[in-house]
């Protein structure tokens, strides 16, 4: 690998020093003294999530010497954050982050983004090269092992071309325990491939929660699932709208004195509705350390096992191993994509109405996405309506006119009776499109 031992020219493709990691690395690859400026010069990282956990690891990344970082949340700091966060009460996470870290390391530049993540074009995403996730949200990390999976390409062979690989680090705590792990689209398996190992979330029944409440938390789920419906209709209850959570908390104190059990506290209602897990500062520390670790070992070429699952658990004393994981080969996120075949004439409109009808999507409200063109988005508004004279155009003049090609379509789907954001690959070919033979149609959706 000579190419990445002498690197004289400052336009080397990056991608290639980033992917140099497990199986990818010959076993004669030995890093120059050149790696800590490439490091610095050319690796640039997004973290997502300004936690207790995401400050620590963008410190940590700061510290190990990658100096182009960018940091996304949009959260606020609360007073209750300050026991693992940072001041400035009311100021957005992110930005105070990025501001404490650059004050305390000097040369590294870290840009803030104080917004969603479902808010970000595709684009922004696929300007980094490892994305390192501190996030206390299953649905946050599907949608971005989306984004990332859905810059995967695979070769006529199935086989994922390596320039399109967009490596992850997944952190996570949960009071005393914790884990590690990388994530590497079309070679390790993706999130969704081990979605199934994540225990279903506690759910109360109904009729306890209406006629036999015995905690402080029966209270608070009360006023948040049966009695804001009731009250407001079909308003969506936002958990992230401060007068929202305080009026399930106003709500949640009137019964609870009707019933005479104390215990509910705003601090409470916040972490029984948001599913907050209280976190601690040296778990956080732990897992931060091994992420930062996995992230240098990625772009270093030292990492030869690339699905490492790190658990810290404080319940048993110290206890950490390594588990690895079995990638699904017919994951809708990191696999190839679903094969669909589709007639010239079918327009847009018909083939999102079918994705809803299709048994391995069930998507509604879905968007279109062709290489980088937008062909439908369904927000904001003016987007739509910008994309919508192209409802009632031949899917394969949008696209082209290709015979063959991916398009990646994301929106909701009902998921356990809940509607969940999804990302999915779909392998659109044209029946009839000249060059498109009967056996490259025969294998079926």
């Amino acid at each position: 690998m000579a190419d990445l031992e002498a690197p004289q020219s400052k336009t080397r493709d990056l991608d290639k020093l980033l992917l140099r990691a497990g199986n990818l690395v010959g076993p004669d690859f030995y890093p120059g003294a050149e790696l800590r400026d490439d490091i610095r010069d050319y690796v640039r990282i997004l973290v997502v999530g300004a936690g207790g956990l995401g400050c620590e690891l963008l410190k940590d990344l700061a510290l190990s010497g990658f100096r182009n970082l960018d940091v996304i949340d949009m959260d606020r700091i609360e007073v209750t954050n300050l026991n693992r966060q940072l001041e400035d009460v009311g100021k957005p996470k992110a930005e105070v982050a990025a501001k404490r870290v650059m004050e305390r390391v000097n040369g590294v530049e870290i840009k803030p983004h104080f917004s969603r993540i479902e808010d970000k074009e595709l684009d922004f995403y696929n300007d980094f090269n490892i994305i390192a996730l501190g996030l206390d949200s299953i649905e946050a990390r599907r949608y971005i092992n989306g984004v990332a999976c859905g810059f995967l390409e695979y070769d006529e062979d199935d086989t994922p071309r390596r320039e399109t690989i967009k490596p992850m680090v997944d952190g996570g705590t949960e009071g005393f325990k914790g884990h590690a792990r990388v994530i590497v689209p079309g070679v390790t398996p993706c999130f969704e491939c081990t979605i199934w190992l994540f225990p279903p979330q506690v759910k109360f029944p109904l009729c306890t929660l209406a006629e036999t409440p015995r905690n402080a938390a029966h209270f608070i789920e009360y006023a948040h699932l049966i009695k804001w419906n009731e009250v407001h209709g079909g308003k969506s209850f936002d958990p992230d709208e401060p007068d929202h959570m305080k009026w399930v908390y106003d709500e949640a104190i009137k019964r609870a004195e009707l019933f005479g059990i104390p215990g509910v506290t705003y601090s409470l209602t916040q972490g029984v509705v948001k599913n907050i897990i209280p976190a601690i500062a040296s778990t956080n520390a732990i897992i931060s350390a091994a992420c930062a670790l996995e992230t240098l070992k990625i772009v270093s070429g030292c990492s030869k096992t690339l699905a490492n699952y790190l658990t810290y658990n404080g319940g048993e004393g110290l206890h950490t191993k390594v588990t690895e994981f079995v990638r699904d080969q017919d994951c809708l996120v990191c696999g190839p994509g679903i094969l669909i075949e589709l007639d010239t004439s079918i327009t847009l409109q018909k083939f999102i109405d079918m994705l809803e009808e299709h048994p391995k999507l069930l998507l509604s409200k879905a968007s279109v996405k062709h290489g980088k063109d937008s062909l439908y988005m369904q927000a904001p508004p003016v987007l739509e309506e910008m994309h919508r004279p192209n409802l009632s155009k031949p899917l394969y003049d949008l696209m082209g006119r290709v015979q063959k090609e991916t398009v990646h379509v994301f929106g909701t789907a009902l998921k356990n009776e809940e509607k969940q954001s999804r990302l999915a690959k779909l392998r659109v070919v044209f029946k009839g499109a000249d060059g498109v033979t009967d056996m490259d149609t025969a294998i079926g959706a």
